[in-house]
């Protein structure tokens, strides 16, 4: 090695020399060849064979070979080695290790600073750094012994002791000993937590769940050992539990679906169904967090660890004896609990409720939802109309706490008789009128008026409108008044047929005229029709050029027609073909602006032939 170093150095400074020699002076020539010639130097070239002759030949005893030996040490970096402490300056301690020189350590890395002559534990980190020291650790060599003695307890699945540090997201940090793990706070105890600040400083037994030698990740759980702790209580406790045992316990937890109950030792569970025997939306409503309740053993699992808890069969079941507590058509008094479109639910008792159908709230009002009546909360009398004990089913009814007013409707509003009403909704064929509280009539749009041809009753009817109408029809087993308006006064059309006999000029005004005939005015409340339907298109177009809307014309009545509540005319269109055009059979029918068809009765064609007859005569004379 010596020789090695020699040979470096001088090469090094051959090195030098030559560079010197080259950049000392641009315009100096030197033949370095000739520099370096052994007859310029005086030097002597000697060979391999020469040096074999003149090297030494040392002999070494065993004895002083191994004690030179023993003092090279077989030191890594990334190591944990054994080092004596050679000094200590301001800023780090000295360590031996063995090595060509000391490493050091900062100072920081000691809580006690150790003194001159101490053995340490250090972790070699580099051999040489920036400025050629060797760099220890004592922390890191704290934390590789650490962490061996963690692995071993890992291996060998044994518990380790540590202290709770810090709080931190989804747990607690524990501190190991220079080494620092995770507790997640669903593994801190075996009941939910809800102050995670009060286990800080908390010094415990812990079992590692997880150990990851890359990340250099440890997970712990404290719960697994409570659990542990508590199976053989909880198995003592089973061994002495039997079914209908009465117990104290403290409500240690709500979820949806109950609550679990500490029995001191043992969790039980106290099911939504099973703690009372009444209606409730959520455990909430009745048990509270530390709450101390009074439950009854209903069934336990001893291999399982589960047990079975009831409330409400501490009470007797409200069923029992339901026909003598609430016999038939009794009248009972209840709170409205649940509102449903079919009906409302009301409370007896706790534990028993019965349904009033939307059917059984009124006789008179159409009801379309319970909620036009009720709202939950309220108190409501009902007649008790059904029991079934096997389904636990009650049917109640509210309206047969009054008499029914179609009982009696007959002898109230006899047919052919005069009542004033309100409208109280229109529809597409007819006004519902209250004639009084609860007791509707339906006037069809076919009896509002004689003369007016009704498409919807809102034409001449509107909501809350008092109007006078007529009985026409009672029937209390269907509940049904069948009214009417035009009958309050007498029916025009029989001096409408002497006014407009056939044959008779009059004067109309067009007020229409349709592809399927003319519509004329001839009074107030009165029209009549020219039927077009057996023209061509060519006689139409003509005629819409002739006659217009809003003029007077002179027209001829050929008949009456009630039905239709129209006059079928005949207008002189001065066409070629015009009798023959207006002549119809029997089975033709003409159809207004309204989509209404008109028969033509026979006689008026005979009558129309003979109009034709008489004319071609004439002009035969």
């Amino acid at each position: 090695d010596e020789k090695t170093i020699d040979e470096e150095s001088e090469l090094e400074g051959q090195n030098e020399l030559e560079t010197s020699a080259i950049g000392s002076d641009n315009n100096m020539k030197i033949d370095v060849q000739n520099y370096l010639d052994p007859s310029i130097l005086d030097l002597k070239i000697v060979s391999h064979e020469d040096l074999d002759k003149y090297e030494e030949k040392e002999i070494v005893s065993d004895k002083f070979h191994d004690q030179y030996s023993n003092t090279f040490t077989d030191i890594k970096e990334k190591e944990v080695v054994t080092g004596v402490v050679v000094g200590l300056t301001d800023r780090d301690v000295l360590v031996d290790i063995g090595f060509k020189a000391e490493g050091i350590i900062h100072r920081t890395e000691f809580q006690d600073l150790p003194e001159p002559g101490d053995e340490i534990e250090v972790f070699i980190q580099t051999f040489e750094d920036r400025k050629g020291n060797i760099i220890l650790s004592k922390e890191r060599a704290d934390f590789q012994k650490r962490w061996k003695e963690i692995r071993d307890c890992y291996e060998k699945e044994e518990l380790i002791t540590g202290l709770i540090s810090r709080r931190i997201k989804g747990g607690m940090v524990v501190d190991l000993g220079v080494v620092q793990a995770f507790l997640p706070g669903s593994q801190l105890d075996i009941k939910p937590v809800t102050d995670f600040d009060e286990f800080v400083g908390v010094e415990s037994e812990f079992k590692i769940v997880k150990f990851n030698e890359l990340r250099e990740n440890i997970v712990l759980s404290r719960k697994v050992i409570l659990e542990g702790d508590l199976l053989e209580k909880r198995q003592a406790v089973l061994e002495e539990m039997e079914i209908g045992m009465v117990l104290e316990g403290t409500v240690k937890n709500i979820t949806d679906f109950g609550a679990f109950v500490d029995l001191g030792g043992i969790d039980g569970l106290l099911h939504i169904t099973d703690i009372t025997w009444g209606r409730i939306n959520h455990p909430s409503d009745r048990l509270s967090l530390g709450e101390q309740i009074t439950v009854k053993v209903i069934d336990f699992d001893i291999e399982k660890v589960r047990v079975s808890l009831g409330m409400k069969q501490l009470q007797p079941e409200p069923w029992k004896d339901i026909h003598d507590k609430y016999p038939l058509d009794s009248i009972v008094e209840g709170k409205i609990v649940n509102m449903m479109n079919y009906g409302v639910f009301i409370e007896l008792e706790e534990g028993v409720e019965g349904l009033i159908h939307i059917s059984e709230m009124s006789w008179t009002r159409h009801i379309k939802h319970p909620s036009d009546m009720y709202k939950v909360g309220d108190k409501v009398e009902a007649k008790i109309l059904n029991i079934d004990h096997d389904q636990k089913k009650i049917s109640l009814g509210i309206k047969q706490l009054t008499d029914n007013p179609w009982d009696s409707i007959e002898n109230k509003f006899k047919i052919g008789t005069d009542h004033k009403g309100i409208v109280r909704n229109l529809t597409q064929f007819g006004a519902f009128i209250e004639l009084e509280e609860g007791v509707d009539g339906l006037v069809h749009v076919s009896d509002m008026s004689w003369l007016q041809l009704v498409r919807h009753p809102k034409d001449i009817l509107k909501k809350d409108d008092e109007v006078k109408v007529r009985i026409l029809d009672v029937s209390s087993e269907e509940r049904r008044l069948s009214l009417g308006i035009k009958q309050i006064e007498d029916n025009p059309w029989d001096a409408i047929r002497e006014e407009y006999p056939s044959g008779k000029s009059i004067n109309g005004t067009v007020i229409k005229i349709l592809d399927k005939g003319i519509i004329f005015q001839l009074s107030k409340d009165l029209e009549g029709i020219v039927p077009l339907k057996r023209m061509t298109k060519g006689q139409k177009d003509e005629l819409l050029n002739r006659y217009k809307e809003g003029e007077s014309y002179e027209v001829t009545v050929q008949e009456v027609d009630e039905e239709y509540k129209k006059i079928i005319l005949i207008l002189d269109l001065g066409l070629s073909n015009n009798i023959e055009n207006l002549k119809v059979d029997k089975t033709a029918s003409i159809e207004n602006d309204d989509s209404e068809k008109i028969e033509i009765p026979q006689e008026i064609i005979d009558n129309i032939s003979d109009s034709e007859d008489n004319s071609s005569i004439d002009k035969d004379k």
